[in-house]
């Protein structure tokens, strides 16, 4: 990665010292700092107004208890959170994310991430994100339920279609958010479609929604390919994790051509050379909600491996999908030995620094998770657009929509590269784009 910009260290120094022991934030706001040096030198009104230091420091951090009770009536006491990171261009909009992970430094990592990815998309939201420490995995839905409606219970105030908007992440799907509307519906008495996004289509939902991440990882990627004359066509690929994202991740690559042979949960990877089987990781995941191990079950030929390491299975594109540092510099380095030439992050900042560097050296395509997953967010704006028409719009429609800001957005970072001297250099790209936007707009309003 590039050197920091000496009039940018003070600015990185204080955010340590700020925010003590949060080492996903500090990595990410880093990752932004590295790439802003020209852009200040450009715009020094950026520096004058602390625009830097502003857009670091949340407008708005929120913590509360979450008590709940299980199925033989043990009440368990979990830790919710929101971080209102950014309101320039928007409403706050970001997911919310239930794992056992989940600490404020992770909900702020991912908030940070945010202000930049939406303002990628060209919509008007700002950046947030939330979650908690909860773990629903091996909870009956009535748990979840009863833990959904302790956490709105509290959210509810704090959240709105004209102040903040949260959707799913890691942990909260459909059923979550669900449960979570009926809790906000009833403690308010306003049918407000628009207050979370990714509901059922029922009751609000978009068509593509569910789809939205992965596809539109797969669409940046195969932009990016076609700057260097290339495409999915025929190529093998790896997409970690067996979520929402590397599913639809998977189902998009095969339908641009390409044939996903790994995918992986957090207890091992499962191999098939014939070509994922992608309806049936969908029963069982998405139905079943069971391990990714019982796919060999089902196709005899697969081969499952406990705790292995996808990364290390030769492919040509690798798309990672499951969560932040999964990729770290070995990784990397195997990932390119062993033929790679695209790297789409699915996940938020699945890559560590060091894996970055060396994806960059090798002069890979490499679509970092800003730019390359921000089609689930820009669906989520599109969800939000329904509602407040109270309309609901056709797959195709709302896909094409999609790939349409897809391919506006590596366009943009592509383009901007280009304008600083670093062709290619889709990391560089991102962080100016979706920088300058939000620092404009802060500019426009003032000391706020």
């Amino acid at each position: 990665m590039a050197k920091l910009d000496e009039k940018l260290e003070g600015v990185y120094q204080e955010v340590l010292k700020r925010n003590p022991g949060e080492a996903e934030f500090h990595q990410a706001v880093l990752e932004v700092l590295e790439s802003l040096g020209p852009v200040v030198s450009k715009h020094p009104e950026y520096l004058e107004r602390k625009i830097i230091e502003r857009i670091c420091e949340p407008e708005r951090q929120i913590i509360f208890r979450v008590p709940w009770q299980d199925d033989k009536g043990k009440v368990h006491i979990n830790r919710g959170f929101r971080v209102e990171f950014n309101s320039a261009l928007g409403p706050y909009k970001g997911g919310l994310r239930f794992h056992p992970s989940v600490y404020l430094g992770i909900i702020k990592f991912l908030g940070f991430e945010q202000i930049f990815k939406n303002s990628l998309t060209g919509m008007p939201i700002g950046g947030g994100k939330g979650g908690s420490d909860f773990d629903p995995k091996g909870k009956s839905d009535d748990e979840v339920m009863r833990f959904c409606q302790s956490f709105m219970t509290e959210l509810y105030r704090h959240i709105g279609e004209h102040t903040d908007v949260p959707a799913g992440d890691i942990g909260v799907g459909g059923r979550e958010i669900g449960y979570m509307f009926g809790q906000y519906k009833r403690i308010t008495n306003r049918w407000e479609a628009g207050v979370l996004t990714g509901k059922g289509l029922k009751f609000g939902g978009s068509l593509v929604r569910t789809e939205a991440t992965g596809y539109g990882a797969a669409f940046f990627i195969n932009e990016a390919l076609k700057t260097r004359k290339d495409s999915f066509d025929g190529k093998t690929c790896l997409v970690s994790g067996s979520g929402n994202v590397a599913i639809y991740t998977i189902e998009k690559i095969h339908q641009l051509g390409g044939r996903c042979i790994a995918c992986s949960d957090s207890n091992g990877v499962i191999v098939d050379e014939k070509g994922l089987d992608v309806g049936l990781i969908k029963q069982l995941k998405e139905v079943e909600r069971r391990r990714i191990q019982d796919y060999a079950s089902f196709h005899k030929h697969a081969t499952y491996v406990p705790n292995g390491k996808i990364w290390e299975i030769p492919c040509q594109v690798a798309m990672p999908s499951a969560t932040q540092n999964e990729i770290n510099g070995k990784d990397a380095a195997t990932l390119v030995k062993n033929g790679c030439i695209a790297v789409g992050e699915g996940a938020n900042m699945p890559t560590t620094p060091e894996g970055v560097k060396v994806f960059l050296d090798a002069n890979i395509v490499y679509g970092p998770g800003k730019a390359a997953n921000a089609g689930g967010v820009a669906t989520s704006a599109l969800e939000m657009q329904q509602n407040a028409q109270r309309d609901s719009w056709k797959f195709d429609y709302t896909e094409k929509r999609l790939e349409d800001i897809m391919v506006n957005i590596h366009q943009l970072c592509h383009d901007i590269a280009e304008e600083y001297g670093a062709p290619g250099n889709y990391v560089l790209g991102a962080n100016i784009a979706g920088f300058t936007k939000v620092a404009d707009a802060m500019v426009a309003h003032g000391l706020v």
